[in-house]
């Protein structure tokens, strides 16, 4: 551990260290650099006495490639076991050689959740033998719709030890492992940048999805003489189109788009104009491809959506001496609640969450769900329809099996002498 750069324990490892020893399962949420990694590291190294075996003793799940091959690398930096073998598997490696190299024996497994479970389904990844199951960058995870490859290899496993790693915790990662977990403990660390960076003022909504988004920003923005210079930030000049038409129906002529997709939208190819423009009061802004602005003069910035860089938030909302008060309003999901965290590590404070408006329409079914209902609905309406015109058939004459009439003659003989 010296050797490594270890020299003393961080909080995360104080607080989880003798839990993991002791076959517990924890929940360990804490920011990027935290000791998380080297925390389940120790953890398998220093329950894997020996090796090495045919099957894995610990499965370790990671989200990319990139994290794969340093996982790997740090295990092998504090692996003093040389018995111990440790194989990385990801999508673009050839799958039979990494079958392979798993049916040729291997004690600790990290792979990305999709090839672990191909491989799994392929017979080449033995599970019968894990005492350890790791999911690290959880948050991750959900967010890049990775929960059935690792619910199932959880399944797969008849006991072991869940060890949990992540930035956040939210409903739709407690969603994914509530199935395998038992009675875990919870250990939560906190590690914000000492110095704490002067900013706008900041305000925080957190709401549960896009269309929530759109009903909470038509709602603020009916007020007029409160925000009467905005602008908007979403990710994507798509984006940007569609909440254009979406905020009030379309219908408001002092909404704006930078840069639009099609000459006959309305909008501005320079900030300066929208500036100037008395009839202009919200301009909304695409991420993509954006070379820096001057927001100088406009009291309001909304991110309906994060960027995917902390740093193009950052410049946005660190302030200078010159600068002009401005309050700074975001707008967060689950799935972009750890961008959240690393905003407020680098600014060294946390960011003030505001309640929600009253009257704010929250949207609890998804898209997905209410189109499944509208054909569930459309369906039994039909069947409704063709029940009124013909018999229903009945139930001795409903088939309910593939066999051919041979087979079936040859079953019923079967029963009548059996």
């Amino acid at each position: 551990m010296t050797a490594a750069g270890y020299l003393s324990p961080k909080e995360i490892q104080a607080r989880s260290m003798s839990r993991i020893l002791g076959g517990q399962d924890i929940i360990a949420i804490g920011p990027e650099g935290c000791g998380k990694t080297t925390t389940y590291i120790l953890g398998i190294l220093m329950r894997i006495k020996y090796g090495f075996e045919e099957a894995p003793r610990a499965l370790v799940l990671v989200p990319t490639k990139e994290r794969v091959l340093e996982v790997v690398d740090q295990f092998h930096a504090l692996n003093r076991n040389t018995s111990i073998r440790i194989v990385g598997i990801h999508a673009d490696g050839a799958m039979e050689q990494q079958i392979n190299e798993l049916t040729d024996g291997v004690d600790i497994v990290v792979a990305v959740p999709s090839r672990a479970r191909a491989i799994y389904l392929k017979l080449g990844l033995n599970t019968n033998k894990i005492q350890t199951f790791v999911v690290d960058d959880a948050a991750e995870m959900v967010r890049s719709g990775m929960q059935l490859a690792i619910n199932e290899l959880a399944n797969s496993i008849q006991k072991c030890q869940h060890l949990i790693f992540t930035e956040v915790m939210h409903d739709r990662l407690a969603k994914m492992i509530d199935p395998f977990m038992k009675l875990p403990t919870l250990i939560e660390v906190e590690e914000l940048n000492e110095k704490q960076v002067e900013t706008h003022t900041q305000l925080l909504y957190h709401v549960p999805n896009f269309r929530t988004k759109l009903n909470l920003l038509n709602l603020l923005l009916k007020d007029e003489d409160v925000f009467d210079k905005v602008v908007v930030f979403v990710n994507t000049r798509l984006t940007a189109q569609t909440l254009a038409k979406d905020l009030f129906d379309g219908k408001a002529p002092d909404i704006f788009v930078y840069k639009p997709l099609f000459f006959d939208e309305a909008g501005f190819d320079a900030v300066e104009d929208f500036k100037e423009t008395p009839a202009a009061r919200v301009l909304i802004v695409a991420n993509e491809n954006l070379a820096s602005l001057d927001l100088s003069g406009i009291p309001f910035l909304f991110h309906f959506e994060l960027p995917d860089q902390k740093e193009i938030y950052l410049n946005r909302i660190i302030k200078n001496q010159e600068d002009e008060d401005v309050v700074a309003i975001t707008f967060t999901t689950d799935l972009e609640l750890p961008t959240v965290r690393k905003i407020e590590q680098a600014i060294g404070q946390k960011i003030e969450i505001a309640d929600l408006p009253e009257g704010l329409l929250v949207e609890e079914v998804t898209k997905a769900t209410a189109q499944k209902k509208k054909q569930a609905l459309e369906q039994a309406e039909e069947e409704a329809y063709q029940d009124a015109a013909f018999h229903k058939r009945k139930d001795s004459n409903t088939k309910t099996s593939n066999y051919g009439i041979g087979q079936k003659a040859i079953m019923n003989k079967k029963k009548k002498h059996g």
